[in-house]
């Protein structure tokens, strides 16, 4: 039984479908029992649990040859400060239940301690749950493909791509469809101790090369338009982000402009294959999967 934190979000719901689609058993962990009717019509066991509730969490966990692990996007308050209670949290848990395995969601950049803004709390994350089964992995990829989904109606609707990230530099991107297939794989190796495995997609992509996908896609021009640094904040604040997770967002972005998101020699290093024209067109044409 794999346990699956999560799974209504992007890279947690990619991983439950690659279990269950290769014919695994699946423990979903949600917060909601009613957020649990389509995992269940896939096949899927379903738990309700809050990180926060080790007792809760600790009983979604018991008996799991291993689990899928993550800090939640901050959508409130400190997202530092909600990282240190979640991560000792979630700690606590998997010990109380004796987790064998654990596969937590990190971030390429996730080595620095500073200068990277949210992916900080990744880097606090990996540190709270380091040795929490005697087989860890952490996995860090790159920008989510699907992220540039928050700004695909723009594209749709007056073909611009509004940017925060300079249009011609490249990043590690990796579609969550990758992320999940690895984590899926991950969790059905074996092995012991300690790893670190980074993940990309088939390239290393731009906004420029995001934007040209979106035209393949709509078959229409679409041109990267960067939003200058002191422009962030207000627009963030315009969609109702609050201040402190708007400053850790745009922290992020000032780690890429300064090559701090980057891989880290010495660690494994995995490409994905799912395309970016691939990842833009279900970011634009969503498709739910055949129920088992």
């Amino acid at each position: 039984m794999h346990v699956v934190l999560g799974a209504n979000g992007r890279a947690g719901g990619e991983v439950a479908r690659a279990l269950i689609g290769s014919g695994e058993a699946v423990r979903v962990v949600l917060r909601h029992r009613e957020q649990g009717e389509k995992w269940s019509a896939l096949g899927a066991e379903v738990a309700v649990a809050r990180i926060e509730d080790i007792s809760a969490m600790a009983a979604a966990l018991n008996g799991a040859t291993g689990a899928f692990l993550l800090n939640p996007p901050p959508v409130a308050g400190d997202p530092y400060a909600r990282t240190e209670e979640l991560g000792a949290a979630l700690a606590e848990a998997a010990r109380r239940a004796a987790l064998p395995k654990a596969v937590v969601l990190s971030s390429v950049g996730a080595q620095h301690a500073t200068g990277t803004g949210v992916i900080v709390t990744l880097n606090r994350l990996e540190a709270l749950l380091d040795g929490v089964a005697p087989a860890t992995a952490f996995l860090r990829p790159g920008y989510f493909v699907e992220t540039w989904g928050e700004v695909a109606e723009a594209a749709r609707s007056e073909s611009t791509l509004p940017t925060f990230l300079e249009p011609s530099q490249k990043i590690p991107m990796v579609s969550t469809i990758d992320v999940g297939r690895t984590a899926a794989a991950l969790l059905r190796e074996t092995w012991t101790g300690r790893r670190i495995v980074e993940l990309g997609g088939p390239a290393e992509w731009s906004a420029s090369d995001v934007a040209a996908a979106f035209a393949s896609v709509l078959g229409r021009p679409v041109t990267p338009v960067f939003v200058a640094p002191e422009r962030r904040a207000a627009l963030l604040a315009a969609e109702g982000v609050p201040g402190e997770v708007a400053s850790a967002l745009l922290g992020l972005y000032e780690g890429i402009a300064n090559g701090l998101i980057v891989h880290q020699a010495g660690n494994e290093h995995r490409r994905g294959t799912t395309s970016l024209t691939t990842a833009i067109e279900r970011v634009l044409v969503p498709v739910e999967p055949a129920h088992r």
